[in-house]
């Protein structure tokens, strides 16, 4: 593991951290080449790429289309305001830089939980001249709080980007995962988008079963979910071309230096606009 750099008050924000405990966002860090994460992190990461080996490939195929989504909606769409659950440790570029090429003005505001994603959030406020970028540490569960606390550099009153890429799989029915996603779509403005994307429940049902049982082993909640139970998240959003589909195959013509082999990346996919 890294160092971790001391958080405003000098504190080490991994102190009293539990580092004996995989978490989603420093597994994700290892599956995508970085350094941010424990030993707990990467064993977890590789036995799940024990059990497919596609794992990284599939993980690196959900930030490029993040990347994808993020370009059509700050060129194409004139989207200004991005909020981004679960935004997990940064990985250049982010997407407020890539928001920010397209369109220097947009303001993006980044939503975690994890210490160690605070710790490295100052990277995150370097924004362009004319636009913003802010952290706020918040868990995805207390959307009334994210959207008091968005609400400080966000305008509601106006069309804004909800980002929840690879979140919901991490969010229990119990736990009210679509009356969440409800809450915080209801208070956008028309106009405003939804990207998502969520691990498939009905893609090799036993690989899928294996995998939610490793997460379970090291502590972590994995949800996947069926097509029609993601298509529902949508509600009150039209789903933009080409629909739900696997992340390569959502708009590859706006990638930049991305590789394909044809491997199937069993997460769900999509863009929706709310009318």
């Amino acid at each position: 593991m890294t160092a971790v750099p001391p958080t405003a008050d000098g504190i080490g924000a991994a102190d009293g951290l539990d580092t004996g405990t995989p978490h989603p966002a420093r597994v994700y860090d290892w599956f995508l080449g970085g350094t941010d994460h424990y030993a707990a992190d990467a064993e977890l990461g590789r036995q799940l790429v024990a059990l497919d080996a596609s794992t990284k490939y599939c993980a690196q195929h959900n930030r490029w289309f993040m990347r994808r989504a993020t370009r059509h909606l700050a060129g194409t769409a004139g989207i200004r305001q991005f909020l981004d659950l679960g935004s997990g440790i940064p990985t250049e570029p982010n997407l407020h830089r890539v928001a920010q090429s397209a369109a220097p003005d947009a303001r993006v505001v980044y939503v975690d939980n994890d210490p160690i994603v605070l710790a490295h959030a100052e990277p995150l406020m370097a924004g362009s001249a004319t636009g913003a970028s802010t952290f706020l540490q918040a868990d995805v569960r207390e959307p009334d709080r994210i959207l008091e606390l968005a609400a400080t550099v966000l305008d509601f009153d106006q069309p804004i980007a909800l980002s929840l890429i690879a979140l919901l799989h991490f969010v229990s029915d119990d736990d009210g995962a679509r009356e969440i996603v409800a809450r915080l779509t209801g208070a956008l403005a028309p106009g405003s988008h939804l990207v998502l994307s969520q691990m498939a429940g009905d893609w090799i049902p036993e690989r899928t079963d294996r995998a939610v049982e490793m997460y379970k082993a090291g502590g972590v909640t994995l949800v996947p979910r069926s097509r029609a139970e993601v298509e529902r998240l949508f509600d009150g959003f039209e789903l933009l071309q080409p629909g739900l589909v696997w992340p390569p195959d959502w708009r590859p013509e706006l990638g930049v230096d991305e590789v394909r082999d044809g491997t199937e990346v069993p997460l769900y996919a999509g863009v929706g606009r709310k009318g």
